[in-house]
């Protein structure tokens, strides 16, 4: 079975089959995603993929308790770091999202369970077909973006919330088609032979039901019947 559609080229290959849509319960980790999804605004993943390891290496290794002590020296050296996407708003978004950060988890027990529990604490098992039939925001992305902006989160809409939903497993968006999605909990799909088998015993079934109460209501059709039988 094919991949879903968006994985054709690396580094968007390995990604698909090794990471999208894999639970993830790692603070760290949640945090990262959060800041390169806002990062992708208006830019594709695979360029922001392309930039992953200097994302990581200019930001401290995504740590928050580092990010949030960030001034004017740390802005100008981002600002000039042709590594990542330099964007004032979007470096100046990592920053106070830091802040954010840290202010969260002085109320929770950690960003994981705040955010997983806008999906009930375990991944939405989703069957799509196409991409077309792919979302790009749910009713639950859209709560979970109105409390990270009620927090002082940026760069946090809905659509960022739900890609960043479909990136760390809080959904499983990959098409039925793809052998990922069976993978990851969801129902494998039948084949169509498999289909069109499993449609003639249950045909097959029926007729022979038919027959069997025939015989009880007309006695005289049991040796007839007992050759379909």
């Amino acid at each position: 079975m094919p991949r879903c559609p968006w994985a054709t080229t690396e580094p968007a290959v390995a990604y698909h089959d090794e990471e999208w849509g894999v639970p993830l319960h790692n603070d760290r980790m949640l945090f990262e995603f959060l800041i390169l999804e806002g990062a992708q605004a208006g830019l594709s993943w695979t360029t922001i993929l392309k930039k992953r390891k200097n994302y990581r290496k200019a930001f401290d290794g995504f740590r928050p308790e580092k990010i949030a002590r960030y001034g004017a020296r740390e802005m100008k050296r981002l600002l000039s770091d042709a590594g990542i996407v330099r964007n004032r708003l979007k470096i100046a978004a990592t920053i106070s999202n830091a802040k954010a950060f840290l202010a969260l988890l002085e109320e929770m027990e950690s960003f994981d369970a705040y955010l997983w529990s806008f999906v009930g604490g375990k991944p939405i098992q989703n069957r799509w077909r196409t991409m077309a039939d792919v979302p790009a925001r749910t009713a639950e992305s859209d709560a979970m973006s109105h409390e990270l902006v009620r927090r002082g989160f940026k760069f946090v809409g809905s659509t960022i919330c739900y890609a960043l939903m479909q990136a760390t497993g809080m959904v499983n968006d990959h098409l039925v088609t793809c052998p990922r999605h069976a993978e990851l909990g969801g129902i494998r799909q039948r084949s169509s032979r498999s289909q069109r088998i499993r449609k003639e015993e249950q045909k097959a079934t029926k007729v022979t039901k038919g027959l069997r109460k025939l015989c009880k209501r007309h006695p005289s059709l049991s040796s007839f019947a007992s050759v379909e039988l």
